[in-house]
């Protein structure tokens, strides 16, 4: 049922890493966060499928990374016009789209861009526009991004994501981690995050006119939990749904946040 593979699209632009999993007949477009910058989903699929295995039933499931090469100066939007183009090449004319984080910023101008492409939409603690604390913590990841400190970036994104529940229970894994996999560069995360505290699309939403799904998390020390409020106020007839006690990390902490995107996407 995970049918998990890995591939690569050889496009105009470049090169770009995606994973594929699942059995179903619905296609579902997911895209990752900033994380992606670290490292793409190259070689993935089979812990991905085994990860995100309650999708694999009703979905084939789609990951794409942004392109390996990413240009100087990249904005979100351009990033969706990759994605658009990745999406092309495999004839995925029409799908769920699902974006965390980053990836919701990218699948906002999708939506808004491609409006044939996305039939559902799904925005994961991510934001519309930029705000004092996300420019904030951004600002900090690219100071360590620029001096080389890999293990700190990790370490500062778990502290930032985590319940201190969950964070009592990886973070020594965490630290671990931070001391190895160092990316041979840091130019595509730099690039990446970037772009996100450039990123603004509120004025835009308006014309998404997909069924949407805003997730956010009331305790989110990355992008905050108003940013999920005023993103789905911003586009007409969306449903929001804020997990009490959660933040950043809640697709990973909630334990029905799959069957939740899962119902809303089928």
């Amino acid at each position: 049922m995970l049918n998990a593979k890995n591939g690569r699209l050889a496009l105009p632009f470049g090169e770009m890493d995606y994973i594929r999993f699942g059995a179903g007949r619905r296609p579902l477009v997911m895209i990752p966060g900033v994380g992606d910058g670290l490292r793409t989903v190259k070689g993935m699929a089979l812990p991905f499928a085994l990860m995100y295995r309650a999708l694999a039933r009703d979905f084939t499931v789609y990951v794409f990374s942004r392109r390996v090469q990413l240009a100087a100066g990249m904005t979100t939007r351009d990033m969706a016009e990759d994605l658009n183009a990745a999406m092309d090449e495999l004839g995925l004319n029409s799908a769920a789209v699902v974006g965390v984080s980053q990836g919701g910023m990218i699948a906002q101008w999708l939506a808004v861009d491609h409006p044939e492409r996305v039939d559902r939409l799904v925005l994961v603690v991510t934001l519309s526009r930029p705000n004092p604390t996300v420019q904030a913590v951004i600002g900090r990841w690219l100071e360590m991004a620029r001096r080389g400190d890999y293990r700190a970036i990790m370490l500062d994104t778990a502290e930032r994501s985590y319940s201190p529940k969950r964070l009592k229970r990886t973070r020594l894994s965490y630290r671990l981690l931070g001391s190895f996999g160092k990316p041979r560069s840091f130019e595509r995360f730099i690039i990446q995050a970037e772009s996100c505290v450039t990123h603004d699309a509120h004025d835009a939403l308006g014309r998404i006119n997909c069924p949407t799904l805003v997730i956010g998390g009331m305790e989110d020390e990355i992008v905050t939990g108003a940013a999920s409020d005023e993103l789905a106020a911003a586009i007409s007839g969306s449903r929001l749904h804020m997990y009490e006690g959660l933040g950043h990390g809640l697709y990973e902490e909630a334990p029905d946040f799959l069957r939740r995107v899962a119902d809303f996407c089928l």
